[in-house]
């Protein structure tokens, strides 16, 4: 690349540095005086011509002056840096040049100069040449000195403690030596570099004593070889380019052409001093030394140049109006010593400043390199790689803008870049930029939802399902938000899954793919309680799609039975048909083989292997022991069953078959599964109808199902159900409401046939019969000679007066007199019958009363005469003592077991008969007579004891039919006498 191409910038900031103002400081730099320059430890060395040293502090002051030789001028000096040392060589051609090493840091208090540790003669076969380059190492272990008659000698030793050195000539050449330089390793490397060549030279090491080894059959002018202390590699110039030399040979070269007069590095710079353009007719003499120029080169101009041979561009470059005598580095800025006594300082700018002369031209691409060179933190780096962004955006380069946003988006606030790209025609910049987002965790709920909207809008599938499977960090909810409402249900089905979200799963199974069989299958796999949870929530749409498996799911759950499936074995997927094949057949491969499209369910299909029949796969699942989980109450599956009743049937009837159900639920199942019989009863006809009826009557005739009355004559009256009604009537002893029942439907044979059946076990339906026969003429006529049974009855057992019966059939004008013609005149023949019984017993009742009242009378005022002559207990003949009673039964005493010493009183009391001993509470009965006369007495106290209870007698005067005659009745057993209270 020519120098030409390269970026021409100003990094550097040139200050002309003014010494003191007094006569003596003011002409420190003059060239007349000066003949080497050098610097280190925070010092400047001036080397004069007369032999001294001068060595200048920071602000330019001369901070002490010694005499180093006293004839020959100073023309090579090093100053050993983090050391107080410093080298110095002094050159006369009459003589050998002699090489001194001082200590600055100790003084010879004789001469109050620093100490000089060593002298040395340098040899060159005697032979008098000048010194043309010079290099040391840091330990001033070695030394090399180039001369201008090409011999190079190399000096050993110990120099610092003058233990004395070696001297040894390790090259030689008809061309005179321009430069040599060290690079320490496992060997220690001498580069040398003449008007024609490039060489090393390994003086220690492996390879120590072989012949120079060319590099380069190219070699350069004097000061044109310097060493770069960063990489250590040499550096070389020459009229067309800067070459670099490594360890391994030659690196890499830029071009650049015209002459070189002096190069040094400096950072990660190239220092080049250029002479002028036009060369002097007056200098011939290739080898050039301090102060040896003519007058006229101090009006000459140069040139300074400073280079990043890395970056490829121009830190700085300038044209001096003298030549430059000598460059030093030193404080961190270079130094430039001109033939006119000039110094120049060149301070390099900032970084930022430099970063803002790059943007000031654009220089983007080198602002970040620099940047990168420079080691600036990753948000410096990112504030040029927006700043490049903005600038390519203006330009209309939006793709390498977005290259640069994306590498800024560590530091950039997404929203100044979106909104930069949310025009259609930019829409692939701006998926980069959110996915980009995404893959540094920077995304919002917002980057998801505009990134996926992208994806929807570009209908780019294939980017969807990367994004997805991508593993970034991401709010999975806007993800399968957006993915469900751009109709990518397979994609949501997958996040979903992947999130453990199992409710939307189901959810968008159901409501959004409309793939019912599939969310009922995942459904099945999960866990009890998670599968009540979504089996609950869409119970009734998976009963309306997938009936049969749906409602085995929940005979399974309900019955305690529920399994989660497994998952089926990994298998190849069959070829889909034309008519199902996936628009997703990448995505299909993470997707199990249940929820994959074309493929059939495994409700539908089967949930087992192909190498494995059904029975096997029964046989696997039934083999798993029951999960332990809280089964809910089944009335919390009723509502789901709304619309679907056989499959309610199913239910109903499978958890009935379950041991161990508790009373509320087994009441619960049977209400509900009678419910069922008699509804889809109600939808069918003639011997399906029956059928189902029969199913109805028989949970009611069983003793063993617990359904409540009041719910089963409710249910029956809503179905029309009457077999019901009547069945639990019956069981409830309800005999009168079944008959009405019939009646409120004008059923008229339906109440003839009730009224036999229960109207001898309940009499008051004949009235309610009669009342309903005469109700209309059309039940009448239906009704036909049962009225008369009815009227028979009614008659025969007193179930009504005749005047009730005639209000009755008064109350319409339905029945006629000559219907009740035969009633009427039956009813007064036998009323006539019973007045005349009646009177037939008064009259006996009153000679019965005359009578005993005559023998009462008789017994008190007339005496009674005994007549018997033989006991009537043993039938011997009566003898003294002997007992009578008033019945005429006489007896023997001893026949009575009565003492022998109470004859007065048993003689009175036989006279007295039985009524006044009992009176008296002694004496004793007749035998005879003693049966009956206990009979009355039983009576009587019965008598006496109901007399107080009036309870008794009302009660029984409520249920009597003849209420006259129960007052009568009650009346002679004395409830109504004095001693009733």
């Amino acid at each position: 690349m020519a120098l030409t191409s390269w970026k021409v910038l100003n990094f550097f900031d040139v200050s002309q540095v003014k010494p003191p103002d007094d006569a003596e400081r003011s002409s420190l730099f003059d060239s007349n005086d000066l003949s080497c320059v050098c610097s280190g430890s925070e010092s400047l060395f001036l080397g004069g011509n007369d032999g001294s040293v001068r060595i200048l502090s920071q602000a330019f002051k001369v901070a002490r002056t010694f005499q180093a030789y006293e004839t020959g001028s100073i023309t090579h000096m090093k100053q050993v840096h983090g050391t107080a040392l410093l080298v110095t060589i002094s050159e006369d051609l009459s003589n050998e040049p002699v090489l001194k090493v001082w200590a600055l840091d100790k003084i010879e208090k004789k001469t109050g100069a620093p100490k000089c540790l060593s002298t040395l003669g340098i040899q060159n076969g005697r032979r008098q040449f000048p010194i043309s380059a010079f290099a040391a190492l840091e330990d001033l272990s070695q030394l090399a000195i180039g001369f201008a008659n090409g011999s190079v000698t190399v000096v050993r030793g110990d120099l610092i403690h003058d233990r004395g050195a070696k001297q040894r000539t390790v090259f030689e050449s008809e061309e005179p030596i321009t430069g040599v330089e060290f690079r320490e390793g496992p060997t220690t490397t001498l580069y040398l570099s003449t008007t024609g060549r490039i060489l090393t030279l390994t003086i220690t090491g492996k390879g120590q004593g072989q012949p120079a080894k060319p590099l380069a059959d190219t070699g350069c002018g004097v000061g044109c070889m310097t060493i770069d202390e960063n990489t250590g590699d040499i550096v070389v110039v020459r009229d067309d380019a800067i070459y670099y030399y490594g360890a391994n040979g030659r690196g890499p070269s830029y071009a650049y052409e015209g002459p070189k007069q002096l190069v040094r590095t400096f950072n990660q710079y190239v220092a080049l001093v250029l002479p002028p353009q036009a060369p002097s007719a007056s200098r011939t003499n290739t080898l050039r030394t301090f102060g040896g120029g003519q007058v006229d080169d101090i009006f000459n101009p140069s040139t300074f140049t400073l280079l990043d041979t890395d970056l490829k561009y121009v830190a700085h470059s300038e044209t001096l109006v003298s030549q430059v005598q000598a460059l030093f580095i030193e404080w961190g800025d270079v130094f430039i010593l001109t033939l006119d006594g000039k110094l120049f300082r060149y301070h390099e700018k900032p970084i930022q400043q430099k970063l803002e002369i790059l943007y000031q031209r654009n220089l983007f691409v080198l602002a970040i390199n620099l940047a990168q060179k420079a080691n600036l933190d990753a948000m410096q780096r990112n504030v040029i790689l927006r700043k490049y962004g903005d600038y390519l955006y203006q330009k209309g380069d939006f793709d390498t803008a977005m290259q640069q946003y994306l590498k800024a988006i560590d530091n950039t606030e997404p929203s100044q870049v979106i909104r930069k790209f949310l025009d259609t025609q930019r829409i692939h910049n701006l998926i980069e930029y959110l996915e980009e987002l995404h893959e540094h965790d920077k995304a919002t709920v917002d980057h998801t939802t505009l990134l996926l909207n992208c994806y929807a809008k570009l209908k780019d599938t294939e980017k969807l399902e990367t994004f997805i499977k991508s593993g970034n960090n991401f709010d999975f909810d806007t993800a399968i938000t957006m993915c469900r409402q751009g109709g990518y249900h397979d994609q949501a089905v997958f996040l979903a899954k992947k999130h453990g979200e199992h409710d939307l799963v189901v959810d968008i199974l159901v409501e959004d793919s409309k793939r019912y069989d599939e969310a009922l299958d995942y459904i099945w796999r999960l866990e009890p309680d998670l599968a009540y949870v979504n089996l609950m929530k869409y119970a009734r749409v998976l009963l309306e799609h997938c009936p049969k498996y749906a409602t085995q799911l929940f005979i399974d759950y309900y019955t305690g039975k529920y399994r989660p499936k497994k998952d089926l074995p990994n298998q190849p997927a069959p070829a889909a048909s034309s008519g199902t094949a996936s628009a997703l057949p990448s995505f299909t491969s993470f997707i199990p083989l249940a929820y994959r499209p074309g493929v059939a369910s495994p409700a539908a299909a089967g949930t087992q292997p192909a190498n494995m029949s059904a029975a096997e796969v029964a046989e696997a699942e039934a083999a798993e022991p029951p999960l332990d989980y809280d089964i809910a109450k089944p009335r919390t599956a009723f509502s789901a069953f709304v619309d679907h009743p056989q499959e309610f049937i199913v239910f109903l009837e499978a958890c009935l078959k379950q041991e161990h159900i508790e009373e509320g639920d087994k009441v619960d199942l049977y209400t509900a599964l009678f419910e069922m019989y008699l509804e889809t009863a109600s939808h069918e006809k003639d011997d399906e109808k029956r059928d189902w009826e029969a199913k109805a009557k028989s949970l009611i005739d069983s003793k063993q199902v617990p359904i409540d009355a009041s719910n089963i004559l409710l249910l029956s009256h809503l179905s029309n159900f009457r077999d019901g009604t009547i069945l639990v009537r019956e069981q409830q002893g309800l005999r009168f409401d079944i008959f009405r029942s019939y009646t409120s439907a004008n059923d008229t044979a339906g109440a003839i046939k009730a009224l036999r059946k229960y109207g001898p076990e309940e009499p008051q339906l004949y009235p309610a019969a009669l009342a309903y026969f005469t109700s209309s003429p059309r039940i009448l006529q239906e009704a036909g000679s049962e009225l008369d049974a009815v009227l028979k009855k009614i008659d025969e057992d007193g179930l009504m007066a005749p005047l009730q019966v005639i209000q009755t059939l008064s109350t319409n004008a339905v029945a006629t007199m000559g219907m009740i013609k035969k009633y009427l005149g039956d009813t007064i023949e036998k009323e006539r019958r019973e007045i005349a019984s009646n009177r037939n017993l008064i009259t006996s009742y009153r000679t019965a009363t005359t009578t005993k009242r005559q023998e009462l009378a008789d017994f008190a005022m007339k005496p009674t005469v005994f007549q018997s002559r033989r006991c009537a207990s043993c039938g011997g003949s009566l003898d003294l003592p002997t007992v009578h009673f008033l019945c005429k039964h006489s007896f023997h005493q001893r026949c009575l077991n009565i003492p022998a010493n109470t004859p007065s009183r048993i003689s009175d009391a036989g006279m007295m008969g039985g009524k006044r001993a009992q009176e008296a509470g002694e004496g004793v009965d007749c035998p005879i007579c003693e049966k009956q006369n206990a009979t009355i007495k039983a009576i009587r106290r019965a008598q006496e004891e109901a007399a107080g209870r009036h309870d008794l007698f009302l009660d029984v005067l409520g249920r009597s039919r003849d209420g006259l005659g129960t007052v009568a009745e009650f009346f002679g057993r004395g409830v109504m006498g004095e001693g009733a209270e």
